[in-house]
């Protein structure tokens, strides 16, 4: 396992935890190491040139950790898991790693959101985003919309800002505050990390065509409780002994 640092210092405490409830997601400037960094794009990297001609239904992207020793390594890294405990609690398991690289020219994606437990709050299941090499809002540039997990929907569709600001979105107002939803388009420094809890609807912009590929995995834990439809983790791999890993790898 991976003891080499992969996070700067920084404070999560109870007024983050509030912000990240209320807004939906939250921002860790330049949170990765640069040693992070720099595995972490030749992990990603490599996890790219497995794509083509992969086995489907077991495509490297979507089971990442289980094609790179080091992203796998990052499970049970003890700065991995004390920032997960410090948004869900003790009680935790791991639920997928994948790989969101998105290369110059990449359409993005629209909005949608996910679920989990979707009529009981006391059970979370937050991501957390590593952009490696960051963006800008008009290139590859995630788009939240604060307060829109408070309702707790896993569908959530637009194929565009407009047809969700006149779908979705119309008439919705926070349910804490009252005030309208609106669309959050955000830019962040290379390293950054960024939790977002799943019910959060977001989207992705396109990537410019001359741009270089947008380095990004995401970490996805919860709290065992309830069936998960994303849980994208092989029975070999849940058996297999990570160190540091026990205890996360089941389902409950």
């Amino acid at each position: 396992m991976s003891q080499n640092p992969i996070f700067h210092d920084y404070t999560f405490g109870g007024q983050e935890r509030k912000e990240l409830d209320h807004v939906g997601h939250f921002v860790l400037p330049g949170l990765l190491t640069t040693d992070a960094q720099q595995q972490l794009t030749e992990s990603l990297a490599r996890i790219e040139s497995l794509i083509p001609g992969c086995q489907k239904g077991y495509e490297p992207n979507r089971f990442a950790a289980e094609y790179d020793s080091y992203l796998e390594s990052l499970i049970p890294h003890p700065q991995m898991l004390k920032l997960v405990r410090q948004v869900l609690g003790e009680e935790i398991r791991y639920d997928h790693c994948v790989s969101l690289n998105r290369s110059g020219g990449n359409g993005g994606i629209g909005w949608h959101s996910h679920g989990y437990s979707d009529d009981d709050p006391r059970f979370g299941f937050v991501r957390i985003f590593f952009y490696v090499s960051g963006f800008d809002a008009d290139d590859g540039g995630l788009k939240a919309v604060p307060g829109s997990h408070l309702y707790r929907d896993p569908k959530i569709q637009g194929a565009t800002d407009e047809t969700l600001r006149e779908g979705w979105l119309a008439g919705k107002t926070h349910p804490e505050t009252g005030e309208p939803l609106a669309i959050e388009a955000l830019s962040v420094p290379p390293r950054t990390v960024i939790l977002m809890w799943t019910h959060a609807a977001h989207a992705v912009s396109p990537r410019k065509q001359d741009s270089d590929t947008r380095w990004t995995v995401v970490y996805a834990y919860r709290n065992p409780g309830r069936p998960t439809r994303v849980r994208w983790v092989t029975p070999e791999f849940e058996r297999k002994p990570i160190p540091g890993a026990e205890g996360l790898m089941s389902h409950y």
